[in-house]
């Protein structure tokens, strides 16, 4: 558990705290919040439980999915404190696998409790539980629709609590979006949920309401073959991210690092988390283009001649042709495409300016380049994120969407930037001997905000000549320079990378 912040352990303490009154009256056989003159339907509580249970272990082998109709069912069928003691075995009897599983655990069976609760409270103070057994339809519909409303409620209000302290996602944003993703799951598994009471209490009994699970079930195992068929994509994502830091060893790691500074620049944006994803696989996969690029290229010492700078500015095509039948990447592929283009219409590969570049395109280019100015390589130590930060403001409006310079700034003034540690980030560089050239790495090495074209000392760009005199000039070290994409400053202005 020493990764969850303690002000997450709170915060689940206080949840947990909360769910205690709405299982300890049963537990204690003193049904304090059931209705005068009842008792805990144990005949009910025992198998729904159970049954709820079985769901969740199967749901996590993939078998089926989640046990809500179950809860929901429940919700419908008991009081409110019975009906909350349903979801406490199945969520606090899941296998632990990390160490911080048994707060997890905890966690959520109090979240489910309280879920359970609310709506079995809601649907009781309705008068529900007399439209369930005589089948009145209309009335029961909407009754059950009302607690399945405040079930996503509960569910929204603690998850997004738990994104706020625990994920440090910031507090107007920590809650949105999240009602809406989860109304619409739940409103299904309260229909499911609503069948199965209303056979409960039919004739043919607990047995007939099993049924309802059957076509649900079927539906929840077509989703886990969906589901295994994105993981099988995302094992080929990272096999390509492999080959291509196997390639290219200089600038291994920059490819994760790059994902993770789209995300950071994505959310800030305010972008659903949905896209966010997208563009987290558009930040890994911008250069896997490299792989259709001579490997003596990207290796290459020395300034690279104006026909291998053509070859290499060919990778984003190459890379957008590898990735153009995996339909789950959706503007990832625009982005791959043209994370080189400059605002001012001089990149490439088709020269687009402005707003015709994919919006997509221009915060990989924005993570890109930070990344390649943060990162250590063998022969220049790595930029501090301030200068980085300054050498971006410097371009944006040219080179880079202003946009999307102040998000990534603003979301680095929030969280810092700790990116992963790789095999290269330890290498101390070295000053290069006298005498000696710059290595013409690969696209992540460049200047300008790792374009291309900006000078270390100063960071102001300089023509390709003058980088070819510096680098041969006795006593310097050949860094005037950091070509992304091999491609020396040009005249007047940042790189190209």
């Amino acid at each position: 558990m020493e990764a969850v912040p303690p002000r997450a352990r709170a915060y689940v303490a206080c949840v947990v705290l909360g769910a205690l009154p709405c299982v300890l009256p049963v537990l204690r056989a003193l049904p304090v919040t059931d209705p005068p003159g009842t008792r805990t339907p144990w005949a009910a509580v025992l198998p729904l439980a159970a049954l709820y249970a079985g769901c969740e272990q199967l749901a996590r082998r993939r078998f089926a999915g989640t046990g809500y109709p179950v809860l929901l069912a429940a919700a419908f069928l008991l009081p409110p404190s019975a009906a909350a003691l349903v979801a406490l075995p199945g969520a606090l009897l899941a296998r632990a696998g990390r160490p911080s599983d048994p707060l997890r655990r905890v966690w959520r069976a109090s979240q489910l409790v309280l879920a359970v609760w609310a709506a079995a409270r809601a649907h009781t103070a309705l008068g529900g539980h007399d439209t369930v057994a005589p089948c009145r339809f209309p009335a029961a519909l909407g009754c059950a629709g009302v607690a399945a409303v405040v079930f996503s409620l509960v569910l929204t209000a603690l998850d997004g609590g738990i994104r706020a302290t625990c994920a440090h996602v910031p507090l107007r944003r920590a809650w949105r979006g999240l009602f809406a993703r989860t109304l619409a799951p739940v409103a299904v598994h309260g229909l499911a949920g609503l069948m199965m009471a209303v056979l409960w209490r039919s004739p043919y009994g607990p047995v007939a309401a099993l049924l309802v699970l059957l076509p649900m079930g079927a539906s929840w195992w077509a989703y886990a073959q969906y589901d295994r068929e994105r993981a099988a994509h995302r094992a080929t994502i990272r096999a390509l991210v492999q080959a291509v830091d196997i390639k290219d060893g200089y600038t291994r790691g920059h490819s994760e690092r790059v994902g993770q500074a789209t995300m950071m620049i994505a959310r800030e944006l305010g972008m659903d988390d949905e896209r966010v994803e997208v563009l987290r696989f558009a930040g890994i996969l911008h250069d896997v283009g490299k792989l259709g690029v001579p490997t003596r290229l990207l290796r290459k010492d020395g300034p690279l001649t104006p026909e291998e700078r053509r070859v290499i500015e060919l990778h984003p095509e190459y890379g957008h042709e590898m990735v153009r039948g995996i339909s789950f990447l959706g503007e990832a592929r625009a982005a791959i495409l043209h994370h080189h283009e400059r605002l001012d219409g001089s990149g490439y590969p088709y020269g687009l300016s402005g707003d015709r570049i994919p919006e997509c395109a221009r915060v990989v280019a924005v993570a890109d380049a930070f990344d390649a100015m943060t990162s250590s390589r063998s022969y220049r130590r790595a930029r501090p994120v301030p200068d980085a930060l300054r050498e971006l403001r410097r371009c944006a409006g040219a080179q880079f969407d202003p946009r999307m310079v102040t998000a990534l700034a603003r979301a680095l003034a929030r969280h810092g930037w700790h990116p992963a540690v790789t095999a290269d980030d330890d290498r101390t560089p070295a000053p290069a001997p006298p005498g000696t050239r710059t290595p013409a790495r690969s696209p992540q090495d460049g200047g300008a905000a790792g374009a291309g074209g900006a000078a270390e000392d100063g960071g102001a760009a300089i023509p390709p000549e003058a980088a070819e005199e510096a680098a041969a000039r006795p006593g310097t070290s050949g860094a005037a320079v950091w070509p992304e994409s091999g491609a020396a400053a040009r005249p007047g202005g940042s790189a190209r990378r």
